[in-house]
């Protein structure tokens, strides 16, 4: 039986503890009927044995996109309806975990970060209701294309910007639409629904025909809530201030060109009725929802990566933690040759600016 097989196995003895044999690792997990999204709109409610088996399913496609990246979680002890926070730094992960120090400018100082390389590892991250999952853009493993780049990453702000956790593997970008159904209560952000999906999808086909104008391959993901995630995988030449400007000049270029429908404004209220295009996750230490991460939504929706071709057919809500590991087994990974496409945006420069 293979170790995803073998998991699940485990998983199926109906006790509200258990101790799982994982890769050879003994992992306590508890409370496994404890319901992390209730009951909504007809669907019944999911639990914490239903995060760890979605997790276990998934993890061979997963796991490959976590590899080597420095990982912080949003953790719902009580649920999606609960108190939420974020978790960046682990003083005693188990054994199995890898921690590395790195640099923090706001702590001034060092501090530990979880590397999530194993089944092992991100169960145990699921056993304390970690549901959403941020890796960085950039990873600790030079090869093949960050020869020569640093790989220590602690004692200070200077010694980190040398390192090759400075160069990251993508320019993303996250687009978010603001445009209200008239269901939201007050305060509340844009729920999802088609007219306003629709035109983010729209505009991020419009982008991509962009970018492949200019020679450049681009990949999409469901953000598993309202909006898309657009990856440009690059050969780390560029740091992360410069691919945050790379993301921010193609943003103002979609502004300019599509005014009624784009917007860069930080400011809530000058947002609505308009896509966020929102580069500014393009820095050290910032992150978008993994691929296959689940989100805070009432569905139990996860971030699915699609393929182009594709895009016109779906719709978040097709990507649940119930049906993401059947359609994955079924169609695979689009995704999966990410790091294998990347472009080498220094020498595209080069040829534009001959």
């Amino acid at each position: 039986m293979s170790e995803v097989g073998d998991v699940l196995a485990q998983l199926d003895e109906r006790k509200p503890r258990l101790v799982l044999n994982v890769e050879g690792h003994a992992l306590p997990v508890t409370n496994l009927d404890k319901v992390l999204w209730p009951a909504a709109e007809g669907s019944s409610p999911l639990t914490k044995r239903d995060l760890l088996r979605y997790m276990t399913r998934v993890s061979p496609w997963l796991l490959p996109h976590l590899a080597g990246r420095p990982l912080f979680v949003t953790r719902y002890p009580d649920g999606i309806n609960g108190k939420s926070f974020y978790q960046k730094h682990w003083d005693e992960p188990p054994d199995f975990a890898r921690n590395i120090s790195i640099y923090s400018s706001h702590k001034e100082g060092d501090g530990d970060y979880l590397i999530c390389g194993n089944l092992a590892t991100l169960l145990w991250l699921s056993q304390m209701a970690g549901l959403e999952l941020h890796p960085w853009f950039s990873r600790i493993d030079p090869q093949p294309d960050a020869k020569g780049k640093g790989r220590k990453f602690s004692g200070s702000e200077a010694t980190l910007d040398k390192s090759v956790l400075n160069f990251p593997d993508f320019v993303v970008v996250d687009l978010d639409p603001y445009e209200y159904s008239g269901r939201e209560g007050k305060g509340e952000e844009p729920e999802l629904h088609r007219r306003a999906f629709n035109r983010t999808r729209d505009l991020a086909l419009r982008l991509r025909e962009l970018l492949t104008g200019l020679g450049l391959q681009t990949f999409v993901k469901t953000s598993g809530r309202t909006g898309l995630h657009l990856y440009l995988p690059i050969l780390r030449k560029f740091d992360y201030d410069a691919a945050r400007g790379i993301a921010e000049t193609i943003g103002r270029y979609a502004l300019q060109q599509w005014p009624g429908e784009v917007t860069l404004e930080w400011s809530v209220e000058r947002r609505t009725g308009k896509i966020f295009f929102d580069y500014n996750q393009n820095s050290r230490g910032k992150s978008l929802a993994a691929i296959f991460s689940p989100r805070r939504n009432a569905l139990g929706t996860v971030s699915m990566p699609v393929a182009w071709e594709q895009l016109e057919e779906i719709y978040p809500t097709d990507f649940t933690l119930r049906t993401a590991p059947d359609l994955l087994e079924e169609r695979g990974d689009p995704w999966a040759e990410i790091l294998s496409a990347k472009q080498d945006l220094a020498q595209l420069l080069e040829e534009r600016t001959a």
